[in-house]
């Protein structure tokens, strides 16, 4: 039990580790592979995730293409981790809808 009751309703700290591996599990729901660091949906590179001191180093591709240009970002909290998949979803059905019109 924590000394000053206002720790009590602290959310727990940023692990970036652990953050990844939710982000990983996140990306797999979407039916995302990873390959090389990166992950993919067909073969096109649409995500990159990477450690970096106590953040979560993002990268997130402007269009689907086999050489993307990449958009960066950073999570520092679960709030911006979680900001960043509901962009990525969005993302992602905005390029599988595309895809069915083809």
């Amino acid at each position: 039990m924590p000394d000053d009751p206002a720790d009590f309703f602290a959310p727990p700290p940023f692990d970036p580790a652990t953050a990844r591996a939710t982000l990983v599990r996140a990306l797999r729901d979407l039916k995302l592979a990873e390959r090389n660091g990166a992950f993919e949906l067909n073969g096109q590179p649409l995500v990159k995730a990477r450690v970096e001191g106590g953040v979560l180093a993002l990268d997130v591709a402007r269009r689907a293409s086999r050489s993307p240009k990449w958009e960066h970002a950073q999570a520092a909290d679960h709030a911006q981790l979680r900001r960043f998949l509901d962009d990525v979803k969005r993302r992602v059905s905005r390029w599988n809808e595309g895809r069915d019109a083809d």
